[in-house]
């Protein structure tokens, strides 16, 4: 009998029902038999032995259902070390419930944070296998992680959507898009709809480029402006800032958020109307995308490839277009960034594209 455990940890995507589907379907196929017992509301329910046992049936006909059947929460990495309000010790208590339950390994799917208690769970002795999911695609050592894909063509529509009125009234709009860290989802997506104007956490803004790239574009005859923002943009004079005192100011920032910041202060210098569109966790919801549904299936096959072969400790990474297990320990707490003077920026400044720089 072969035991193993699955959880969905974090913010919530388009395709982990996919990636499940994948990992069961490989194992199904070809082991005689299989108990998994599917952990709720992600790390809590390993914590707490809040689990379900689950049978092939659990997981036929999810390929296209967004989010994930066995619920999710956010269990910050930092806390992990930190006893809970009862006093207990979070680690042990994951060692003790997969222990109890004699499982041969452990699949988690998850972002960063993810990870990083994936590879302390490894370094504690337990058979863990890591899928990486996040609509960001910030996880190093892999090209692409599942969601990011579905996230783009949201957060595109959303774009698409906003041009035709932007357009008609002949405004400047401000597309925020979700990345608070790295600026992937918004660079794609603001490519993909083309965006005038994209802002990124990696490449800080100076306000009076964007008001000059704004100006070029109304003195050229063109009504109106798209600016893509991420959530996480930020300004040459804050990044200059400590980051402690980066935290102070944003913490009395009297705006929601950066982008209407940015649009009053576009506003105020250029005495032009400015809109605000947050197309917020749409970016995180409904079906996964076809390419998502493949890569989940390959990832998912991998997986269980990587299981049945008893060679634990790995993320199941996807580069040049090949699966490929990446060390836990390589890849864990790093970060995958935006490179301020990568092709990919090279080629849209080409062709007119403004980064506030």
């Amino acid at each position: 009998m072969m035991r193993i455990g699955m959880l969905t940890s974090g913010g919530d995507c388009q395709a982990l029902n996919a990636a499940m589907r994948g990992v069961v379907k490989g194992l199904v196929e070809n082991v005689d038999e299989l108990e998994i017992y599917g952990f709720e509301n992600g790390y809590k329910g390993l914590i707490y032995e809040q689990y379900r046992i689950l049978t092939a049936a659990d997981f036929s006909g999810i390929l296209t259902k967004g989010g994930t059947i066995l619920g999710s929460s956010r269990q910050p990495f930092k806390q992990m070390r930190v006893p809970d309000e009862n006093g207990l010790d979070k680690v042990e208590a994951m060692k003790n419930t997969y222990r109890k339950l004699k499982l041969d390994c452990i699949v988690i799917l998850g972002g960063n944070g993810t990870q990083k208690t994936a590879n302390l769970l490894r370094e504690e002795g337990l058979n863990v296998i890591h899928l990486p999911k996040t609509i960001d695609n910030d996880i190093y050592g892999t090209d692409v992680t599942f969601g990011f894909q579905s996230a783009i063509n949201i957060a595109t529509d959303a774009i698409d959507c906003i041009h035709t009125t932007a357009a008609s009234h002949n405004r400047v709009f401000i597309v925020e898009v979700m990345g608070h860290k790295v600026g992937w989802l918004t660079l794609y997506a603001g490519i993909a709809g083309g965006a005038d104007i994209i802002l990124l956490p990696e490449i800080p803004y100076d306000i009076n480029k964007v008001v000059e790239a704004i100006q070029k574009r109304s003195n050229a005859g063109k009504g109106f402006t798209i600016l893509a923002v991420a959530e996480g943009a930020i300004s040459k004079e804050d990044a200059e800032l400590t980051k402690k005192a980066y935290k102070a100011k944003a913490a009395s920032r009297k705006y929601p958020s950066v982008s209407y910041e940015i649009a009053d202060q576009i506003k105020e210098i250029c005495g032009v109307e400015v809109r605000v569109a947050v197309p917020g966790h749409t970016q995180r919801g409904g079906s996964p995308c076809p390419y998502d549904r493949v890569l989940c299936t390959r990832l998912g096959s991998a997986a269980a490839k990587a299981i049945m072969d008893e060679d634990y400790g790995y993320m199941i990474a996807m580069i040049d277009g090949r699966t490929k297990r990446v060390p836990l320990g390589e890849v864990a707490g790093k970060l995958k960034t935006v490179d301020p003077n990568g092709q990919m920026i090279k080629e849209a400044k080409r062709i007119g594209i403004s980064f506030g720089d």
